[in-house]
């Protein structure tokens, strides 16, 4: 683990992790998976969250109980395979603003083009918590942070499923402000811009595409 990056390598995240790797775990488990790890993984993403007191009345008396400070959160998913762990975080952050940056990746030259981008208003003031599984090249996902700090967000999270070095470089050279949370750093990416050993494209396998 360093300043910029999180590796989460708690066995149950290690575990489900692997199942989703192995080519044949159905499209309906590895979708069941990645909503569970994604759980996980809210819990290390929110650990620094602040914290204030708030007076209420318990059945035995008055207390000050802790309380999320501030606005709600800003989850903010990279569409579509980041709609994956977005899903999951809502089940424990229901009130969390959610915005979608519509990118894919053109399979010649391996860059970002973007489709879509809606987010919620006052980034500044919220945390902004940016998903996609698969932090490969890092090109879309450094994209996706300049558009949202041109949004005005300024307190970001970069959290994924699986990164490779390449990514991870490439997000520390272009947004070193912006930690990166991720379950896996694997070995390196293939010619193709695929990260190995990776699970292969995570939004096939979600949806159950090619």
């Amino acid at each position: 683990m360093t300043r910029h990056l999180t590796i989460v390598d708690h066995p149950l995240v290690q575990h489900k992790l692997s199942i989703m790797r192995d080519r044949t775990t159905s499209t309906a488990s590895f979708r069941q998976l990645l909503r569970e790890i994604s759980h996980l993984l809210a819990y290390e993403v929110t650990r620094d969250l602040p914290m204030t007191t708030r007076t209420i009345e318990t059945p035995m008396c008055e207390m000050e109980a802790p309380m999320i400070e501030g606005k709600k959160l800003a989850l903010i998913s990279i569409l579509r395979a980041g709609n994956g762990l977005l899903d999951g975080i809502l089940d424990l952050i229901p009130a969390a603003r959610v915005g979608f940056v519509g990118l894919y990746r053109d399979e010649e030259t391996l860059q970002p083009v973007q489709y879509y981008f809606k987010v919620p208003e006052n980034l500044g003031d919220r945390l902004t918590i940016v998903v996609d599984p698969m932090l490969a090249t890092g090109n879309s996902s450094a994209a996706a942070v300049d558009l949202l700090k041109q949004a005005g967000a300024r307190d970001i999270i970069f959290l994924c499923l699986l990164a490779a070095p390449e990514g991870v470089e490439r997000m520390r050279q272009a947004h070193p402000d912006v930690p990166v949370v991720t379950a896996a750093l694997d070995e390196k990416l293939n010619e193709r811009g695929y990260i190995l050993p990776g699970l292969g494209d995570a939004g096939d396998r979600m949806f159950g595409t090619q």
